[in-house]
């Protein structure tokens, strides 16, 4: 299989909590990793890691990711629009919990956040999320593992293999 038949993993990398577990799938796999931040942060020395700094400002980093990633990538995100986006181009999206983001659920979790985000307006306390638990990085292994074992399997077929 060719290096570009392989997916490249995008990360939404400035409050990504897996950014560990990516490179351990990744590194299993030979996947290149390209981390897009507003800052400097520290990657492992691997010729497979790329730091992507972009500019500071609001929605720079997605704007990078959304830009780029095509049909063949994944991206990672806990960024619901930013989901969205990479969706329309075709990428397959893995939130940071290893919840998939589809064509078939994005709507409903557009609307959700869009509703959170009203109520927190009129002044509604809203509990945000949990805090990353050892169960919910099992999932996001997992998860991925599944996801990068997916579209190797469909770029096969589609380059012929059996």
């Amino acid at each position: 299989m060719t290096e570009r038949a392989k997916p490249t993993v995008y990360v939404d990398a400035d409050a990504c909590p897996v950014k560990q577990e990516i490179y351990r799938v990744a590194s299993r796999y030979g996947l290149l990793v390209r981390v897009v931040s507003n800052s400097w942060m520290r990657i492992p020395d691997s010729d497979r890691i790329e730091l992507e700094v972009v500019e500071k400002g609001e929605g720079v980093a997605d704007d990078w990711i959304a830009e780029r990633s095509g049909p063949c990538d994944i991206v990672i995100t806990g960024d619901i629009p930013l989901a969205s986006r990479c969706l329309k181009n075709g990428s397959s999206v893995l939130g940071n919990t290893g919840r998939p983001f589809t064509e078939d659920n994005i709507g409903d979790v557009l609307a959700t956040r869009n509703l959170f985000a009203d109520l927190r307006e009129q002044g509604m306390t809203i509990r945000g999320p949990s805090p990353m638990s050892g169960p919910d990085r099992s999932r996001f292994l997992q998860a991925m593992d599944v996801l990068v074992n997916r579209l190797l399997r469909d770029a096969a077929r589609k380059a012929g293999a059996p």
